[in-house]
């Protein structure tokens, strides 16, 4: 029987997310389990249960972010501020609707 090292759980591909660190083979980022467990305060077997993620697959991703956490954290940062960008630039149609635009 052969164990994976911490290394073959996180990986980057151009391609996939952006390039950002995900968990192998899952389109889930280190990002994505930093936020949930960090600022949403959600443990690590209600991660791993609710997507389908084994527990070292979980640890891994976080003790990736904790090495990493300037990175990620920077990262974070800048996907709100393109997502407020975007919010203010493109008017919701509901506002639209309410305001007879």
């Amino acid at each position: 029987m052969s164990t994976k090292t911490l290394d073959q759980y996180i990986e980057r591909t151009p391609d996939v997310v952006g390039g950002k660190p995900r968990i192998a083979g899952h389109r889930i980022t280190v990002q994505d389990v930093a936020i949930w467990h960090e600022w949403l305060g959600r443990s690590v077997d209600e991660i791993a249960a609710e997507y389908d993620l084994s527990l070292s697959e979980v640890y891994a991703a976080l003790a990736y972010y904790h090495a990493h956490r300037e990175e990620i954290d920077r990262q974070i940062k800048e996907d709100e501020d393109f997502i407020a960008a975007l919010r203010r630039e493109i008017p919701s149609k509901v506002n639209k609707k309410l305001h007879g635009a």
